[in-house]
């Protein structure tokens, strides 16, 4: 069972629960090995107890992983701990395509438009690496807040089979087409229609089949005609509706055959929404079965003896038959008097084995042509099917690879927005800028990056650049109104510590940043914190939860009855900290704010345990953490227990120093707390246009480090 805090895979810290869905929970988390928010899409149980189902699941997970785009959420990682299943995928900040319908009661057509070539664009990708959704629909669509549009779920529709899906995951029944209502074949065209219902949605406000069941719907797709969106909304062009109308097609064959033929006719609609843009084809008739009359046989048999006749051999000499005669006398086929006409060689109707004298030399040769026809087209087809499969390499393939590569230009030494432009000059547009402090480079101009000069990369290499950010620090962005992830990531990306508390609000949506301290443009060290105030919406009737901490577990329960909150499971542990009988720990944190009803939990102390412990160890310097600490600078470390009591503290300026310590209660674990200032050298400049000297002073600031210890049980 997931639990908010628990670590999976031993890098993704889960922080929240931001969705939930038929098959499956979304959880936002950290990773810590790339220091960055993600989205943790964990199975139901009751779909990890269907090892078909996980097995399917995991294969078309993985094949999704590699699937890389814009307008895709990217997968990043797919595993499983303790019967827990999960995907780890991209986290975007935003709404799905379904609220924001809701929201705008319907979309323009322009916007409309735009939304599906995005949406489009996205299928294409995948439908190109061989990977179908399967389970398109306006809830699997993703519009970031910066306006860009992601496809998400792909590898779920694929695995949940009829054999799996129930009532409470038909939410895409009103998007599936024909096919898989049949529970038959889906292929790309699958795709397609579901594309096409979501658009007629977009435009309309509204699906074109509804029903009080999930089967009616189902069979409403199958047997009854798609209305047209210009019933609903006439002042929609005529374009849009033939290429709804089209993605909608009931038979496969008479929809768009690819993907790609939907995006070009969405961008001529887009530019022309007025003109005749959409080329049908009637598949249905074309492929009817036709039957052909005795006479239209008998005239290929004769058209297929004269046209033949020259490549004979040994062919008998025609037989002599008289011409045939009308009942009148005259003679068939006779020109009239005075006409000059060019004769063919007579036919002769007779059955066709007599035609087919049997040669053995032809025989011969006919067997001999036969073998090398199948060998050429054997070759042809291991050819295409070598290359298609990536097992062949051609001049071509590594042609369009040298394409996708580049140079990595000159950067150092320039301006932040001389660099920037270099770069995507280059091609190279996936850029990050971090800073650090600097005495010798001015502020703003890149002091490294993370490609060498005139190394090959690929277009869509990410570059860092490292920025100074002066003697004086980093200018603090601001970040108010943004939401919790996309602030957090941006003060961390330029070295910050945020700090985040919780506040109402009746102007800034919740989990959005109310303030922020320090201000936007003050400048502040690296490594410094950022206090963020969050939005937790406006004050209703939420409770804000009291410290319970040493007091009695009845009066605790009282504590708790009068605000409205429950008493959930209580344990007795050992506690150094706090009196026996008396609260130790309580499952919320002091000031939070939760509903009334919410149950917290209570441990109880026993007292100290009289196991106690030692501390024995030789201890380096903070240079460990803090690379620009200098030996030899006055020091003050402190031993504290896990609880927080402090056990040990002594000033020195050498090390490594060494701690003997024994007796210590009520934990097994530590922290060392290292204490001491860092001074930063004067600079002295020359101001160019007095000749003036100008010296800075150096400042001192105050470094705090922690690390954390084991004691030893006596």
């Amino acid at each position: 069972m997931i639990k908010i805090g628990m670590m999976l895979g031993d890098r993704y810290e889960i922080l929240e629960k931001i969705g939930t869905g038929g098959m499956s929970d979304v959880y936002k988390a950290k990773c810590h090995k790339l220091n960055r928010l993600v989205a943790v899409k964990v199975l139901k149980q009751e779909f990890c107890e269907n090892t078909n189902f996980v097995s399917k699941f995991r294969v078309e997970a993985q094949a999704a992983a590699g699937l890389i785009h814009p307008n895709i959420v990217n997968v990043y990682d797919v595993g499983e701990e303790n019967d827990i299943h999960y995907i780890v995928m991209e986290l975007v900040e935003g709404i799905t395509l379904k609220s924001y319908i809701e929201k705008k009661a319907r979309i323009s057509v322009k916007e409309a438009i735009s939304i599906a070539i995005q949406i489009s664009m996205g299928i294409e990708a995948a439908h190109n690496n061989h990977i179908i959704h399967r389970d398109i629909k306006p809830q699997n669509i993703i519009i970031s807040k910066e306006g860009k549009v992601k496809v998400t779920d792909f590898g779920i529709a694929k695995a949940a089979t009829s054999n799996t899906i129930t009532s409470n995951v038909m939410g895409s029944v009103h998007y599936t087409s024909p096919e898989q209502a049949r529970g038959g074949y889906s292929d790309e065209k699958s795709d397609i229609y579901s594309l096409g219902i979501t658009m007629f949605e977009m435009l309309t406000g509204r699906v074109p089949f509804n029903g009080d069941t999930t089967v009616s719907i189902a069979i409403k797709h199958i047997q009854e005609e798609m209305p047209s969106p210009r019933e609903y909304i006439p002042e929609i062009p005529v374009s849009v509706e033939q290429i709804v109308l089209k993605c909608t097609q009931k038979s496969p064959d008479r929809r768009y055959q690819n993907i790609t033929d939907v995006i070009e006719d969405l961008k001529k609609s887009l530019i022309n929404p007025d003109a005749e843009i959409v080329q049908t084809t009637d598949y249905d008739e074309e492929a009817l079965t036709k039957v052909m009359t005795d006479r239209e046989v008998s005239q290929i048999k004769r058209r297929s003896y004269i046209e033949d006749e020259p490549m004979r051999l040994n062919q008998p000499k025609p037989k002599k038959n008289p011409p045939a005669q009308s009942r009148d006398g005259y003679v068939k086929n006779q020109p009239p008097k005075g006409k000059q006409v060019k004769r063919r060689p007579p036919v002769v109707e007779e059955p066709e084995e007599d035609y087919d004298d049997y040669d053995p030399k032809m025989d011969k040769i006919t067997t001999v042509l036969a073998v090398l026809t199948a060998i050429i087209i054997g070759l042809i087809v291991l050819f295409v099917a070598g290359k298609t499969f990536g097992l062949f390499s051609f001049g071509d393939t590594q042609q369009e690879e040298a394409v996708q590569q580049i140079a990595m230009p000159s950067v150092i030494g320039r301006t932040i927005d001389d660099a920037k432009l270099t770069l995507r000059d280059a091609g190279l547009v996936d850029i990050i800028v971090t800073y650090e402090e600097s005495d010798s480079v001015p502020a703003d101009v890149v002091i490294s990056a993370n490609v060498e000069e005139g190394t090959v990369v690929l277009a869509d290499t990410e570059i860092t650049l490292t920025a100074s950010a002066g003697i004086n620090g980093i200018a603090i962005p601001n970040v108010i109104n943004y939401s919790t992830a996309e602030a957090t990531t941006r003060l961390e990306r330029e070295g910050f510590v945020v700090t985040k508390t919780e506040v109402y609000s009746d102007t800034v949506i919740k989990g959005n940043v109310v303030s922020q301290s320090p201000v936007e443009g003050e400048k502040a060290p690296r490594g410094s914190e950022v206090v963020l105030q969050i939005s937790i919406g406006p004050e209703n009737n939420k409770v804000s939860i009291p410290n319970l901490l040493g007091e009695s577990e009845m009066d605790a329960t009282v504590i708790l009855n009068e605000l409205g909150l429950l008493v959930g499971n209580v344990e007795q542990v050992e506690d150094a900290t706090y009196p026996e009988g008396t609260i130790c720990y309580q499952s919320y944190s002091v000031g939070a704010f939760v509903d009334p009803g919410t149950t917290i939990d209570l441990k109880i102390s026993v007292g100290p345990s009289d196991i106690t412990y030692a501390f024995m160890e030789t201890v380096e310097s903070p240079a460990l953490e803090d690379p620009t600490y200098k030996e030899g600078t006055q020091t003050t470390i402190i031993l504290y227990t896990a609880a927080g009591e402090e056990v040990s503290r002594r000033t020195e300026n050498a090390f490594p120093i060494m701690f003997n310590i024994t007796g210590i209660r009520g934990s097994s674990t530590g922290k060392l707390t290292f204490i001491y200032n860092v001074t930063t050298e004067p600079v002295t400049t020359v101001d160019e246009e007095t000749g003036e000297t100008i010296t800075i002073e150096g400042t001192t600031q105050q470094r705090i480090i922690d690390r954390n210890v084991v004691f030893t049980e006596q």
